[in-house]
């Protein structure tokens, strides 16, 4: 895998790493402030595919678009806001909104420090304000494939689970496996233990998929203990009771989430908590329950202990009279079982969803029935992770609309409104040595800036919200205005400006010969060794106006070098071996280019006043396709 991001490295221009949150197999997330939101908090997923082929790469970026869509279309209060997506130096991001809390993995452990672990009415709680959340997203025809305690949340500002990390990005990263898009074998997604047979067999999910991992969640909560401690792989049943005072009805529920096969679960979150919110749990006495696995879409009738038996007292007769008195008894026996039954049979038939509620008058023996629908069901297909909005058809023709614009004035602001099927190129003519900056804001339009050839001119400025740069060569530069994939419309607002470089002046920095220098600027010059391949290092130090801070860096041609400031209020500017100045690095705060010469390049240090600083530089070998 890839080595992290370094911490306060700025993404899109906008986005300032401050820490890892988590790592996994198939990328990192990152805690990060968006610059263009006041600094407030926000968590940023990286992919990073297995393997870096071109047709490795241009298939994740075709599932990581499909599912960008599909996250920015999910508006619900318990799932983090999707915020952006983008991609940037072959890494493909997504951002979203920040939840201040406790998972509920953390918070198991705190209470198992304490010997203690989750009440049944605090996992019951949970459920209930869970279900409605799966519910949604179901509805959406989205799959959340990977539940667990350590993606929910108990954001801490209202008490409310919020359930994160969706299986997406494991998704794309496995289907991205393969060329054709489908899953290498020997590769599932999800937590280990979570994950139902259908899924771990198949890589498909379904529904009931979800209902499986969350009621696992639930018996972990409960127990304390992990799923492999509670699941006998020999018999492939749950032994979860023993180890937790639960109510029956409670575990009636649990334990059909759990069941094997994805029939023989709730249909939908719907039915599960309807089933939820219709036992009525005693208090809990003690002891352990020991209720095994049966359907609860029946209402079975606990026996009252308090309910007098009834009783048949012969008659004082002949026992001609007691042998036909039990010869009626056993007529009208079998007619009220008869009757019963067509009840039961007829009340299936007549319903959507059955729910047999068994009488206590009708004998025990017909209880039991199969827990299985006598009316036609439909097998879930597997869910897709398409927009949930069907495209129309016949698509429309794409049509590109070229703009000139005149930035005389120097800013230049239009607001619209895209199409799916539009392109917009605002045309610019440009001079070599300008500033163009150009940020477009609105929910789903992104923008490229091209140059003559027609191709981006960095890896920066392609897809993203934000770009500022240097003008490399006089000449028409292009902002190409798209929306998001598959995103039907979307409002936006485009701010260009073009600003001219000032006068040319005698620079104290023009030649690297110290006699050229004025007298009133001193550089404090400092080397830098890198010996190893993609080595990287922080250094403090301090520059002002007068005593300016430099930085000698060996490198090899083709190497890659990153130079970004970590803290202070500081800019640099960078020099190639031979005293020229590097167009796109002059004054700014993150530069990472390949190289395109050797020998010693200059870094130099620059702010308005003496301030304290720490710059990471860092040079590493160029990664090789296979």
């Amino acid at each position: 895998m890839q080595p992290p991001i370094p911490i306060g490295t700025i993404l899109q221009n906008r986005y300032r790493l401050l820490k890892i949150l988590g790592q996994g197999g198939f990328g990192r997330t990152y805690l990060a402030a968006d610059q263009g939101r006041f600094e407030e908090p926000c968590v940023i997923k990286e992919l990073i595919p297995a393997q870096s082929s071109p047709q490795i790469i241009a298939k994740a970026q075709e599932l990581f678009q499909r599912e960008a869509v599909t996250l920015y279309q999910i508006q619900h209060p318990q799932i983090p806001q999707f915020r952006a997506n983008f991609e940037q130096n072959q890494g493909l991001f997504l951002v979203q909104d920040y939840v201040e809390g406790k998972n509920y993995g953390l918070l198991l452990s705190d209470r198992q420090a304490l010997g203690q672990t989750f009440a049944e009415a605090e996992v019951r709680q949970l459920l209930q304000q869970l279900l409605p959340v799966l519910a949604y997203i179901h509805s959406q025809g989205i799959i959340h494939r990977d539940i667990s305690p350590d993606n929910i949340i108990l954001r801490q500002s209202d008490r409310l689970p919020i359930l994160i990390d969706f299986g997406a990005i494991a998704e794309i990263a496995t289907c991205a496996q393969n060329p054709d898009g489908t899953i290498a074998p020997g590769t599932h997604i999800g937590k280990v233990g979570y994950t139902p047979s259908e899924q771990l067999q198949t890589g498909k999910a379904y529904p009931s998929s979800d209902l499986y991992a969350l009621a696992v969640t639930a018996v972990v909560l409960l127990t304390g203990k992990e799923p492999q401690q509670l699941f006998d792989d020999l018999q492939s049943i749950w032994r979860w009771q023993q180890f937790t005072p639960v109510s029956t009805e409670l575990a009636q529920v649990l334990n059909r989430m759990l069941s094997y096969r994805p029939s023989d679960r709730f249909l939908s979150a719907e039915e599960a908590l309807h089933a939820l919110q219709t036992i009525s749990i005693p208090p809990i006495q003690g002891g352990t329950s020991q209720a095994h696995t049966i359907a609860v879409g029946r209402n079975p009738v606990a026996p009252n202990p308090n309910r007098p038996k009834a009783v048949i007292h012969p008659p004082a007769n002949s026992q001609g009279q007691d042998l036909m008195a039990i010869i009626l008894v056993g007529i009208a026996l079998a007619i009220l079982a008869g009757l019963g039954s067509w009840v039961v049979v007829t009340t299936i038939l007549n319903k959507d969803r059955p729910q047999v509620v068994v009488s206590p008058t009708i004998s025990p023996s017909i209880t039991p029935l199969p827990s299985i629908s006598l009316t036609p069901t439909i097998t879930p297909s597997p869910i897709v992770s398409a927009p949930p909005t069907p495209i129309p058809s016949p698509t429309p023709s794409p049509v590109t609309i070229n703009k000139p614009v005149n930035l005389s004035t120097n800013k230049f602001t239009e607001q619209g409104k895209l199409k799916a099927n539009e392109t917009i190129n605002y045309i610019i003519a440009a001079e070599k040595g300008q500033r163009l900056n150009a940020y477009i804001s609105g929910e789903g339009v992104l923008l490229t800036v091209l140059g003559a050839d027609q191709k981006p001119v960095s890896d920066r400025a392609r897809r993203v919200s934000l770009w500022e740069g240097t003008v490399s060569n006089t000449g028409l530069y292009i902002i190409e205005v798209k929306t998001v994939q598959k995103l039907p419309a979307s409002n936006y607002k485009l701010d260009l400006s073009l600003i001219s470089p000032p006068p040319p002046t005698p620079s104290p920095t023009v030649t690297l010969t110290p006699t050229t220098k004025p007298s009133n600027v001193e550089f404090d010059i400092q080397k830098i060794n890198l010996v190893t391949p993609n080595d990287q290092v922080k250094m403090p130090g301090k520059t002002s106006p007068q005593k300016i801070k430099r930085y000698l860096v060996k490198a090899q041609e083709g190497q890659i070098m990153t130079v970004g400031v970590e803290e202070g209020n500081v800019k640099f500017n960078v020099r190639y071996p031979n005293g020229e100045k590097v167009a796109d690095a002059t004054e700014v705060g993150l530069w990472q280019a390949q190289l395109p010469s050797s020998g010693e390049y200059q870094i130099d240090v620059i702010a308005l006043q003496e301030t304290n600083f720490t710059l990471s530089i860092g040079v590493g070998n160029k990664t090789k396709s296979p």
